[in-house]
């Protein structure tokens, strides 16, 4: 069950998805986007989620992969997820959903605890704000599509640490062995367990960012907080690591007595 396909080749993985994979690889897409394709046993539609960028060659792929596209849904706004979703809705004569009203294409946003019926399938959506505001998860038949709120490995950017802890507890209730299917890197056997790992990541982080303020004072730009505490990492991705800095250093002000 785990392991990518190569680019352009769609991999079943359970009874009702499949995943192709775009080729657009990178420090923040790992291997590159997950573009995944629902539909019941027997169904002749299908269900496409997070289409990625607009990559004609992938869309194509995907269009002729899916055949009738009933629906396309999208996890969160970022480009290389939604960029090509109006691409794809042309070619393939399909509306648009998504938490994010903007995003949308003849249909309406999608809501928290909305269930979706579509391609045979009842999709029920869970909001998960935290690596956007926007994010969602969506739960299929044993599985959970996670976009960037999990991963397939490694862990995720965060632009708000306090509704992104909330979000994890929330999956921390997910049933036990549901599959994570993530936006970017492989399948995870168990999204409660990768929950639970990301909750212990993060308080370890906070530690370390408040040992840091400890040490070079409240006034420490989060550039020094990332220099000081991700020494260790590849200074490619201290970019991205500023920006979960920030919202670290934005829940320990407001939420923190100790600051």
């Amino acid at each position: 069950m785990t392991g990518h396909p190569a680019y352009g080749e769609l991999r079943k993985v359970t009874d009702t998805a499949a995943v192709m994979l775009e080729d657009n690889p990178g420090a923040m897409t790992l291997e590159g986007t997950n573009t995944w394709l629902l539909r019941a046993p027997g169904s002749s539609a299908c269900v496409v989620v997070d289409p990625g960028y607009e990559d004609e060659a992938h869309l194509t792929r995907v269009a002729e992969a899916a055949g009738e596209v009933a629906l396309i849904l999208v996890t969160h706004h970022h480009p290389d997820h939604v960029q090509g979703a109006p691409w794809l809705a042309r070619r393939v004569g399909a509306p648009i959903r998504a938490f994010d009203p903007s995003l949308c294409a003849d249909a309406p946003a999608l809501t928290d605890d909305e269930v979706v019926d579509a391609a045979g399938l009842s999709i029920r959506v869970q909001h998960t704000p935290g690596h956007t505001d926007d994010s969602v998860c969506l739960a299929v038949e044993g599985a959970l599509l996670t976009g960037d709120s999990v991963l397939g490995r490694g862990t995720t950017v965060i632009s708000n640490l306090g509704a992104y802890m909330g979000s994890l507890r929330r999956l921390l209730a997910v049933p036990p062995g549901t599959v994570a299917l993530p936006g970017h890197g492989p399948e995870l056997p168990d999204v409660a367990t990768t929950a639970r790992e990301y909750l212990g990541h993060r308080e370890s982080r906070l530690d370390q960012v408040r040992e840091a303020l400890r040490e070079l004072g409240p006034g420490a730009t989060a550039r020094q907080v990332v220099e000081h505490v991700y020494r260790d990492v590849d200074e490619s991705l201290w970019g991205p690591a500023e920006w979960s800095v920030r919202a670290q250093l934005d829940y320990l002000f407001t939420t923190d007595e100790r600051f």
